[in-house]
């Protein structure tokens, strides 16, 4: 796999439309997250590759720098205590570093794009690892909730709400029938009384009767 093919080929942009468009969206972007992570992994390391050589150019031109400014200095000096070949030999050397860290500035120049260019697509690919798992978290809301109405849908489909109302008028024509027997058994109960009962029920009566005429004949006299 080539560096950063994932950023390169697999834009956020693109990942959401294939996500759209799978059986199960949730388990796709964890394999997208995977393969990202990985990616990552492996952009980091070839980052830190990259900056690693960038310093070493960037050690080497200075290195040669301060060599060209020391023999300038010595050659200097060695033409004012008049030792011509050694001012000489002072320069040639000096000459030899100039284009040494020439080359090493070139070097140096390059790699450090090359690193900031690196640097830019690891930063960019470290914002879309995020914004994949941000993006995540509302996918699982949304899933959640789209399967939990899924589940009231069918649910509701299956209630006949006809066939309930029937079924309860029918209890409740039945409960009226209990109550109905019910009152009925009471009153028949209440006439079935034997003659006895009846009879003491009439001498009963009586005895009031006589008791309330003789106290109204009392005090009419």
């Amino acid at each position: 796999m080539s560096l950063f093919k994932r950023l390169r080929d697999l834009t956020l942009s693109n990942v959401y439309s294939l996500i759209e468009k799978a059986e199960d969206p949730i388990k796709m972007l964890d394999q997208y997250l995977r393969d990202m992570a990985d990616d990552l992994e492996e952009a980091e390391k070839a980052v830190a590759a990259q900056i690693a050589i960038e310093k070493k150019f960037k050690a080497l031109f200075e290195e040669q720098e301060a060599l060209v400014q020391r023999r300038a200095e010595q050659a200097e000096a060695a033409v004012q205590a008049e030792k011509i070949d050694l001012a000489r030999r002072a320069l040639e050397d000096k000459k030899a570093a100039q284009q040494k860290m020439d080359e090493y500035k070139t070097g140096y120049e390059q790699n450090k794009a090359a690193a900031d260019q690196l640097r830019t697509k690891l930063a960019e690919m470290r914002k879309q690892v995020t914004e994949m798992k941000n993006k995540r978290e509302t996918l699982v809301a949304r899933a959640n909730a789209a399967k939990a109405q899924t589940n009231i849908n069918k649910a509701m489909a299956g209630f006949n709400s006809d066939t309930a109302m029937a079924g309860l008028k029918r209890m409740e024509d039945k409960v009226l029938q209990m109550e109905g027997e019910a009152e009925a058994s009471n009153e028949l109960s209440a006439k079935e009384k034997s003659l006895d009962e009846e009879f003491a029920a009439l001498n009963k009566d009586k005895d009031i009767e006589d008791e309330l005429a003789a106290l109204m004949n009392k005090h009419q006299k």
